[in-house]
């Protein structure tokens, strides 16, 4: 994982992210005017076996996205104050920060899908959601990303739909951990909590404009 290092420490210090940090061990890593759906918070403590066993009457916008698109969740996750972002590095591709996101299972409410995937890729289980973007946002695979994923998941989708769900982050940090809850694999090898001009920045060029929407539709969250 020497890229990962170097990724970092080559950029100009004006351009670092705050507070890197990393929960994986080694060898995953080296050490160190928009409508909004305002929801009621929904408090999850780390002693609930499971987000997804957790009664929740569906309230996501159920409208089917674009054909061609594969269904997915995006998760902005603020910190306790309200000022910056969780954003982590792919293992695959150090070099591409994202927020958490991922697939909607068959049948699988959207918000649902959101408390799992936020679970599985994080460790996170101290969280309420706060609110949710009114429509699925879409962003399109670029040529190579599209084949390669067309052999990993055996579909040849065009790009995502996502619908995306603020969460409010109200433990520590200790609990992040980017082994997630072990049930999947992990994915990330860093993660910073930065500001919503740097999760931007960061991002893979193709999902820019889905962030700057998403961002701005969440923005007066934001102090």
């Amino acid at each position: 994982m020497a890229l990962c290092r170097s990724f970092v420490c080559n950029l100009p210090l004006s351009r670092l992210p705050l507070q890197l940090n990393t929960s994986i061990p080694s060898p995953y890593c080296p050490p160190k005017s928009h409508q909004i759906t305002t929801l009621p918070l929904l408090r999850f403590r780390r002693k609930t076996a499971s987000f997804a066993s957790v009664p929740l009457q569906p309230q996501s916008s159920m409208e089917n996205p674009p054909e061609g698109y594969r269904r997915n969740v995006g998760i902005c996750l603020m910190n306790p104050s309200n000022r910056k972002i969780f954003a982590a590095s792919r293992l695959d591709i150090p070099s591409a920060w994202q927020m958490p996101q991922g697939g909607v299972d068959e049948s699988e409410d959207p918000r649902n899908a959101a408390i799992r995937e936020l679970r599985e890729e994080t460790g996170v289980t101290s969280a309420e959601i706060v609110a949710e973007a009114p429509h699925w946002l879409t962003y399109d695979f670029p040529p190579d990303v599209r084949e390669k994923l067309r052999h990993q998941w055996g579909s040849d989708w065009k790009g995502q739909a996502q619908k995306w769900f603020l969460f409010k982050f109200t433990g520590k940090d200790e609990e992040i951990n980017l082994l997630g809850d072990g049930t999947e694999k992990a994915e990330f090898g860093e993660w910073s909590w930065m500001s919503p001009e740097q999760v931007v920045e960061f991002a893979v060029d193709f999902k820019k404009p889905v962030y700057k929407e998403v961002l701005s539709v969440f923005s007066q969250y934001f102090l």
